[in-house]
């Protein structure tokens, strides 16, 4: 059964890129969306500052400014769908605002569009490093239940 639509997890990484690279090489679909995930900065302050739980105040209005990761998100997806045409497919952009980590915004829009095979880089981390590094691309294998194209950092592989 061909592959319809697949989904490139991209985050402007050197492994990322490499994913678009492999997903343009070995796989064929006639649709890709490249998607960019992000957390909003009042959540990443909170989070970084230990006060999780922590509401955006009141005077700062969604209306008046734009949130700086929303508009950095916007940027790195727009390289993604760059890199993906050059790469021979047929992108179009998309980002997830993550209301919980961003593993669970991957599955849930992979969910929501219904798509074939999720694409994403990794680290390669092993052992302790693999311990004190937490793996986006480990947690989407671990709760989707889709086919996953898992591409490690390292050296190309050419083709036959």
């Amino acid at each position: 059964m061909p592959c319809d639509l697949m989904l490139i997890a991209y985050d402007g990484s050197e492994n990322a890129k490499r994913a678009v690279e492999y997903a343009g090489r070995f796989l064929a679909a006639p649709k890709a969306v490249v998607l960019t995930a992000w957390e909003p900065m009042v959540r990443q302050a909170a989070r970084l500052s230990g006060m999780s739980g922590v509401v955006q105040p009141e005077w700062i209005s969604d209306e008046e400014i734009e949130d700086i990761a929303y508009v950095d998100a916007r940027q790195v997806n727009a390289e993604g769908v760059r890199l993906a045409k050059l790469a021979g497919l047929n992108a179009e952009p998309r980002t997830a605002e993550c209301t919980s980590t961003i593993w669970n915004a991957i599955v849930d829009v992979a969910d929501d569009l219904n798509v074939d095979i999720i694409v994403a880089g990794t680290r390669g981390s092993t052992g302790i490093r693999a311990l004190l590094h937490s793996s986006v691309a480990e947690a989407v294998l671990k709760h989707c239940h889709r086919p996953i194209l898992l591409v490690p950092p390292g050296r190309n592989v050419e083709c036959p």
